[in-house]
C-alpha cells in the first residue's frame, strides 16, 4: 500500500497491530514437527492450523532447524523490526524504533551488542566497513533519533532520508551525517563501484510524498510534463567518500521511468472487495467518510478527513460542529480529493514513480529495479547514471517489491508485496499466482517470464503473508534461495530449473493473535556465513540451519558454509566463488547422482577415488586428483548432464592445484 493511501485511511482498516507485551491465549491446533530431512513434504502439511500465541506458538518445520529465538529488549518490542544486514560476526536488525546489533558467532545464543534508539520508518538497514547506514520516510523522524516525533507540518528538526553511522566502536556508534531527500527513504541499496575505491554509492528509494520546499528547499511535486525539476520519477544517488563519509551527498537524481504508461493489474480479490464493502457500510452508519481507492471503497481516517470538514465550516463562517449540509459537501467533494491525494487522477495513469527497492549485482553490471508496476533491468555500470535496459509487466503482479538473480546473471526473480505486506494475501481462497515470485531468464539483455513460485500452504485470515525479502544459498551448481514470507514463515526453495521452482525445506509459526491480524512473521530471511538468520517482526530475531536431506545434501550444505563473506547487504548481491574443497566435489557428485548424470557405478567409483584422494597428501593426493579429473571429463561426451561433470572436472582440478 502506497504511502499517500495509508495516510488517508481509517486506521482500524489498514494499520498493522503492535503484538501486545504478553502472548495471547493458545488454542487449539497441530504442533507436532514433520520428520526432517526427507524428499517428501510431509501430507497433511503441518503448517496448516499451527496454535497461536506470540511466544508460544505451534511451530512446523523440515529440512532445516530452528538454533534460537532471541526477543529484541523492551524498546524495541514496542514496534516492528525490520531489515538485516551483516558484518563480521554481527547481524545488525532495522527496527521502527532504530536498530540492534546482534553477535551470532554463537547461532545457538545470539547476544545483543547494542540497541540504538532512534525512532524512523523504516530503518533499513546496510553496512560497508565500518560504516552503517540507515533509512528514515516517516514523518517523525527526527535528526537528533529523539522519540517525541515531529509534530510540525515543516521542521528543520525532521529527517527524512539516509543516515550514516561510524560503528568502528560496535558499542557506541556515532552519527557522522544526515542526506535529506525530497520522498525519504523507504529502502537504499549499497554499490561498491570496482572503479572507484574512495567512495561508495548509495541508491535510494523514496515512496512517501514529496517534502514542502519550505522544509528541504529544491522539493517539486508535480508532474515532469508540469516542472521538469519535479522530486517525482527519479531515484536519489549519494555518494559516500569513504576518508570523510561527513561529506556524504546527493550527486545525481537519475529518471529511469520515462515513457512508460501504468500496467494492467488485476483487481482484489472478490472476498476481500466484499468484505471492504461491509466495513464501509458499518463505518458510514458509524458517520465514517469512504472513498473508492484502488478499486474497493475504503473507509477514510478522521484524521483525513476532519481537517476538511473543518475547512468547510469555515468556509461559510460557521461555528461548531459541521451540519448535515457540510458533510454531504464534503462526500461530494471528497472524490476529487482523494484522486489528488493517491494520484488516482482521470484519464490514463502514469507509470511508476519510485522503486519501491533496488537489487544491484556489480558483478555482472546489472540492477534489478522493483518499481511498484514493473520490473527493471538497469545498466549500473556508471553507478551515478544507471540506464533501465529493459521492462517486465505482468497484471498477476499487484507491487512489485523486491529482485534476486541468481550467481551466475542470468535469471531474476521479483517478487509481488500485494496487500502491502499488513494483509493476509496467503488464504486458501487466494491465487497461487497473486502475492508471489516471478522467475524470469534474462535473454539478450530482457527478461522473459518462466513461472510463479509462491508457498504452498494455506495461511488464516489472522496472519500478515505475502512474497518478501530474501537472498541465495550457496550451494554450488544451483539456484536456491530462502525467503521470508512474513506470517507465511521462511520458505527454502530451488528454482534452478525456472520453469519448476520447487520447496525444499521450511519453517513456519501460527499466527501471532488467535482473533485478529497483528502483524508478525519473516521480514526477511537471509543466508550468512553457514546460518539462515530471519528477521522476526514480532518475535526478535531467528537462526536457522539447514538440515541433509535427498534434496539438499550434507556436502552441498558444507560447500554452501565455504563461501565466506566479510559482510552482507543482500540488496547489494555479491558474487559467490567457492574455494576448492572435497565439499564442493562431492556436492557435484551427489547433484550427478541425482539427476542420474552418470550411472550408479561411476557414481560409487568417484566417491572412492575422493576418499582415497583426501586420504592421501602432498604429490599423491596431486596425482590422485588429477586423474580423477582426467577420467570424469572423459565421461561428459555421454553424459546427460555435461556441464556437470565438467564442474566436477573443473573443482577436481583445482583442488590438486
Amino acid at each position: 500500500m502506497g504511502a499517500a493511501v495509508a495516510v488517508i485511511l481509517a486506521a482500524a482498516a489498514c494499520a498493522p497491530a503492535v503484538p501486545a507485551a504478553s502472548g495471547p491465549s493458545a488454542a487449539s491446533g497441530p504442533t507436532a514437527a514433520p520428520p526432517l530431512g526427507t524428499a517428501v513434504a510431509p501430507s497433511p502439511d503441518p503448517r496448516v492450523g499451527l496454535r497461536p500465541g506470540l511466544t508460544d506458538a505451534g511451530e512446523a518445520s523440515w529440512n532445516m532447524r530452528l538454533l534460537s529465538n532471541t526477543m529484541s529488549p523492551a524498546r524495541f518490542t514496542e514496534t516492528l523490526n525490520s531489515d538485516l544486514a551483516f558484518t563480521g560476526n554481527y547481524a545488525i536488525q532495522g527496527n521502527f524504533n532504530g536498530w540492534q546489533i546482534w553477535d551470532i558467532s554463537n547461532p545457538r545464543r545470539p547476544t545483543l551488542r547494542t540497541a540504538y534508539f532512534c525512532p524512523a520508518s523504516q530503518s533499513d538497514v546496510s553496512v560497508y566497513r565500518n560504516l552503517l547506514f540507515v533509512s528514515g520516510e516517516g514523518l517523525e523522524g527526527r535528526i537528533d533519533c529523539g522519540g517525541q516525533g515531529v509534530r510540525d507540518t515543516v521542521s528543520t528538526a525532521r529527517l527524512r532520508g539516509l543516515r550514516v553511522f561510524d560503528i568502528t566502536d560496535i558499542a557506541n556508534p556515532r552519527n557522522v551525517a544526515n542526506v535529506q531527500t525530497c520522498r525519504g527513504s523507504h529502502t537504499h541499496t549499497l554499490l561498491e563501484d570496482p572503479t572507484d575505491p574512495a567512495n561508495v554509492y548509495v541508491y535510494i528509494s523514496g515512496s512517501a510524498g514529496v517534502r514542502s520546499p519550505r522544509e528541504l528547499p529544491g522539493c517539486v511535486n508535480a508532474r515532469p510534463e508540469e516542472d521538469a525539476n519535479t522530486a517525482l520519477f527519479r531515484l536519489e544517488v549519494i555518494r559516500v567518500p569513504l576518508a570523510d563519509p561527513a561529506r556524504a551527498a546527493i550527486v545525481s537524481s537519475p529518471r529511469i521511468f520515462t515513457g512508460l504508461s501504468a500496467p494492467a493489474r488485476h483487481g482484489e480479490a472478490p472476498e476481500d472487495i466484499a468484505a471492504a464493502a461491509r466495513a464501509a457500510a458499518a463505518a458510514r452508519a458509524q458517520g465514517l467518510f469512504t472513498a473508492t481507492i484502488g478499486g474497493m471503497e475504503r473507509v477514510l481516517s478522521p484524521d483525513f478527513t476532519g481537517p476538511l470538514l473543518d475547512s468547510i465550516v469555515k468556509a461559510r463562517n460557521g461555528s461548531g460542529a459541521p451540519t448535515a449540509a457540510d458533510r454531504a459537501a464534503l462526500n461530494a467533494a471528497l472524490p476529487a480529493i482523494v484522486s489528488e491525494a493517491t494520484g488516482e487522477r482521470p484519464g490514463p495513469r502514469p507509470g511508476p514513480t519510485q522503486c519501491h527497492d533496488i537489487t544491484l549485482f556489480p558483478a555482472v553490471g546489472l540492477g534489478g529495479g522493483a518499481c511498484e508496476g514493473y520490473g527493471f533491468l538497469l545498466d549500473i555500470r556508471n553507478p551515478t547514471a544507471p540506464i533501465r535496459v529493459a521492462e517486465a509487466a505482468d497484471s498477476n503482479f499487484s507491487y512489485w517489491h523486491s529482485a534476486t538473480f541468481n550467481n551466475d546473471g542470468t535469471k531474476i526473480l521479483f517478487s509481488d508485496e500485494w496487500g502491502g505486506g499488513s494483509q493476509p494475501k496467503c488464504r486458501v481462497t487466494d491465487r497461487p499466482e497473486w502475492g508471489a515470485n516471478a522467475i524470469f531468464t534474462i535473454v539478450n539483455g530482457r527478461p522473459e517470464f518462466q513461472s510463479y513460485y509462491k508457498i504452498p500452504a494455506a495461511q488464516t485470515p489472522q496472519e500478515n503473508c505475502v512474497a518478501h525479502n530474501g537472498s541465495l544459498i550457496p550451494i554450488p551448481g544451483r539456484d536456491v534461495m530462502v525467503q521470508g514470507w512474513y506470517q507465511g514463515g521462511v520458505s527454502v526453495f530451488d528454482w534452478t530449473d525456472a520453469r519448476n521452482p520447487r520447496e525444499v525445506a521450511y519453517f513456519d509459526r501460527g499466527p501471532v493473535d488467535a482473533a485478529r491480524l497483528v502483524t508478525g512473521g519473516s521480514w526477511s530471511a537471509y543466508w550468512y556465513n553457514g546460518v539462515i538468520v530471519s528477521s522476526e517482526i514480532a518475535r526478535g530475531l531467528d537462526v536457522f540451519e539447514l538440515v541433509p536431506s535427498p534434496l539438499i545434501s550434507q556436502n552441498e550444505i558444507d560447500a554452501a558454509k565455504t563461501v565466506r563473506l566479510e559482510y552482507l547487504n543482500a540488496q547489494s548481491q555479491p558474487k559467490f566463488v567457492w574455494p576448492p574443497s572435497f565439499a564442493l566435489a562431492r556436492a557435484y557428485v551427489d547433484q550427478l547422482e541425482r539427476s542420474s548424470g552418470l550411472t550408479a557405478a561411476r557414481i560409487d567409483a568417484v566417491r572412492r577415488a575422493l576418499s582415497g584422494a583426501e586420504s592421501a597428501s602432498g604429490a599423491a593426493r596431486r596425482d590422485a586428483l588429477v586423474q580423477l579429473a582426467g577420467q570424469v571429463e572423459s565421461d561428459a561426451g555421454g553424459s546427460a548432464d555435461a556441464a556437470k561433470v565438467r564442474l566436477l572436472a573443473s573443482s577436481l582440478r583445482q583442488l590438486a592445484g
